[in-house]
């Protein structure tokens, strides 16, 4: 095996062709990771800011920079054969009443190094569960990326640590069977350590039509599991665990993201032992029986991906640059009609052509018919799978339409829900081997009155691509929009016998890179019962997510601000629905729903046709002013929640010269009137002017009868230093709850 030093530290590398808007190294501090490779087997011993970098002298005073390709891993110090092991130093004693093996926590910490915490990996052989030692046979090392290759009984085991060029770290590892006899996985974790001070965890729970809401609890002796097992991350499970220091927020506090790039059953997970300082980390969920391997098969977890900061939003920011990579295109969305909330189930080819007619009118670039379009469906009950157009309702089919949509210069979206399927279908009559269940005899529950498609099966994944290859060349579809309305429960394969949800979701990433590479163009808009699909792996596949069915501005707010930990605005659909909501029966202005849609992937879902001569220029305007403002990647930022009823949250380019700040009224606040809101993000040193976004004028409607407004309140605005905006704040007008306005601040040259 090549000779290792006692410790491999990893740096951030500097993106090859470094852009503002992708490159965070003006916003985020760099990374370095240290491994101890002394340690029994190879352990993370720092996460964090790269105190290697300029500003950060090393013992013998160099300083240098961003790791480049080709670069050799550095030392921490100078002289290697003085350099302090970081994993002894930190190793605890022995202690009288365990084993005479410390704990510590390695890259996959097991009860034969001394873990004594919840098993990060179970393996078995005919029913008898396997204990491993894995012993570490090669390893590769670079600037900016580890892997370890150990064997342990049998079983290859190969994790890889890399930093990638926004600071995220991501490890993923890979189990390969070497015996003749199968070997059945049934966890395997991959964590990091933390400090002793990240004594705080954020978690999201939630529901259908409020997703991600924030939870606070203390990270104290013991487990935090957050798992989802109904075949997707769902609204809250598969998202993000914060660890941080005590009382940590969008702009203060160091905390430790980590989130789990998998679309089918997951969690993340942190915990301490009585013998540790805690972990934090993530895995595929998995039911026994379904990853059995043979002789020479591997399997390959899921990326577990880390993110440490100084506050939330800058965590975030590297997540927003990982999945802007990811795509070679804008992430622009651009600014849409769906149709749902607009007619339901009730369309027409008048109605819908004269809908899109106004649509276009009023600036929209995407118009997307929404579920009801195919062959029998008429409500929720039946049809899903026949994915024909229905010649009742459509005698001429959807060209004519489609056709019509292009003539007036918008984009032609359709929904589809290709993962589901109606026992109410031609396709389920005749293919009813198709269908997940539990046993042969027995159907799971209905959800929706859908079942679940076994894409695992090879004619039931060609039966779907086909079909929808089809139908995207004949109407020249330019956007889907992709639902999952479904839990995946009691999914066993009729095709393979064996637990399905992991195939599932393998062949779900299949179609979407099939039909991908038939159709480079198509944009794909990830839906499950809005967000109940937001992950990494998922949003790196499709271009953006319907962020929720609320359309309730109130309720958007946070739903919004949250899923943007992970999402870049520009990818989140949040569109100006009816008043009063369809979900909440609350009533709000027109200027509140545009204000709270505004920063992210501003679109409508209502039937415009409704809308009176006042509300339909008004709804032009703010698509006109949307345009102009949300240009390219902007950086996201949020102030901290110092007043419970007040949420600030903004978009800057990325010189932080221009943004825009939505300042919304969740509830009635304790101070009247509310305190001067602080804008977080702006440039210290510069002064900037802030007035109301498209003029004083247009918040007319909240105005407090006979009070007057902020002097500064018009549009030539108030000038002040970006230190003076972020640190003590301005005050607004007063805002009304349940209302929101929107600030334009631009940098005064």
């Amino acid at each position: 095996m090549p000779h290792t030093p006692s410790h491999v530290v990893l740096h951030q590398p500097m993106p090859a062709a470094a852009s503002a808007s992708t490159n965070l190294g003006t916003h985020t501090s760099p990374v370095c990771v240290i491994i101890s490779t002394d340690a029994p087997f190879p352990a993370i011993t720092y996460w964090g800011e790269d105190f290697t970098q300029p500003g950060h002298a090393q013992p013998d005073g160099t300083q240098p920079g961003h790791a480049q390709p080709g670069d050799e891993p550095l030392c921490i110090c100078h002289d290697s054969s003085t350099c302090t092991s970081l994993f002894s130093s930190q190793q605890a004693q022995l202690i009288n009443a365990g084993i005479d093996q410390p704990e510590f926590i390695s890259l996959l910490p097991t009860q034969s190094h001394g873990w004594t915490g919840s098993p990060m990996i179970v393996l078995s052989r005919a029913g008898r569960t396997i204990f491993p030692q894995f012993h570490v046979t090669d390893h590769t090392v670079s600037a900016s990326a580890y892997k370890v290759q150990a064997t342990s009984d049998d079983v290859a085991l190969t994790i890889s640590v890399t930093i990638d060029d926004g600071g995220l770290v991501v490890q993923q590892a890979e189990i390969t069977n070497l015996a003749k006899h199968p070997l059945c996985l049934e966890r395997l974790r991959l964590a990091f350590p933390l400090p002793s001070d990240a004594t705080e965890l954020l978690t999201f729970t939630g529901h259908h039509l409020r997703e991600r809401a924030p939870q606070r609890q203390p990270l104290a002796q013991g487990s935090f599991s957050h798992e989802s097992w109904v075949g997707r991350p769902d609204f809250s499970s598969g998202f993000i665990t914060v660890a941080g220091t005590p009382d940590f927020d969008f702009t203060h506090g160091t905390v430790y993201g980590v989130h789990t790039a998998w679309s089918g059953n997951v969690e993340t997970f942190a915990e301490r032992t009585p013998y540790s300082q805690g972990i934090i980390g993530g895995a595929e969920l998995l039911h026994p029986g379904e990853v059995i391997l043979a002789q020479g098969e591997s399997y390959r977890s899921p990326r577990v991906i880390g993110s440490w900061a100084t506050g939330l939003t800058r965590m975030s920011h590297r997540f927003h640059a990982a999945i802007r990579r990811a795509h070679t295109h804008s992430t622009r969305r651009p600014t849409t009609l769906n149709t749902w909330e607009a007619v339901y189930f009730q369309q027409t080819p008048h109605k819908l052509e004269q809908l899109a007619t106004t649509a276009a009118q009023l600036g929209v670039q995407r118009f997307v018919v929404d579920d009801g379009w195919f062959r029998g469906r008429r409500n929720d009950s039946a049809a899903l799978g026949d994915w024909f157009v229905d010649s009742a309702v459509w005698p001429n089919g959807l060209t004519p339409l489609s056709d019509h949509v292009h003539r007036l210069g918008m984009e032609f979206g359709l929904w589809f829900e290709p993962e589901m399927i109606s026992l109410n279908s031609d396709t389920a009559r005749q293919h009813p081997e198709w269908v997940l269940r539990p046993t042969d005899s027995r159907f799971p529950l209905p959800g929706r009155h859908e079942y679940v498609l076994d894409l695992a099966n090879p004619e039931a994944f060609t039966y779907i691509a086909s079909r929808m290859s089809a139908l995207i060349r004949e109407l020249g579809i330019d956007a889907i929009k992709w639902d999952h309305n479904r839990f995946i429960t009691e999914a066993i394969s009729p095709y393979s016998g064996q637990p399905a949800v992991h195939g599932q979701t393998c062949a779900l990433y299949r179609l979407l890179r099939e039909l991908k590479a038939q159709f480079p163009a198509l944009a794909i808009e990830n839906c499950a019962s809005g967000g109940g699909r937001v992950d990494l792996a998922m949003m790196e596949l499709t271009d953006s997510v319907w962020t929720s069915d609320c359309t309730d501005p109130l309720e958007r707010i946070d739903i919004q601000r949250y899923t943007s930990l992970l999402v870049p605005p520009e990818m989140l659909g949040a569109h100006i629905a009816a008043s009063p909501s369809h979900q909440t029966g609350r009533s709000t202005s027109l200027t509140t729903r545009a204000a709270t849609a505004f920063l992210y992937g501003l679109g409508f879902e209502l039937d415009l046709d409704q809308l009176g001569d006042l509300d339909r220029w008004l709804c032009y305007e703010w698509v006109e002013l949307h345009h102009a403002y949300i240009t390219g990647q902007m950086i996201a930022v949020h102030g901290d929640d110092i007043d419970p009823a007040v949420r600030v949250d903004g978009v800057l380019d990325s010189e932080r010269q221009h943004g825009v700040y939505c300042v919304g009224m969740v509830a009635t606040s304790a101070q009247y009137p509310i305190a001067p809101v602080q804008l977080p993000g702006l440039r210290a040193d510069t002064c900037y002017r802030v007035r109301p976004l498209g003029g004083a004028a247009r918040y007319a409607d909240a105005d407090v009868p006979g009070r007057g407004n902020p002097q500064w309140w018009n549009d030539a605005g108030a000038v002040i230093p970006g230190a003076v905006l972020s640190r003590w704040g301005i005050r607004t007008k007063h805002i009304f709850p349940g209302s929101a306005v929107l600030l334009e601040v631009s940098a005064v040259r």
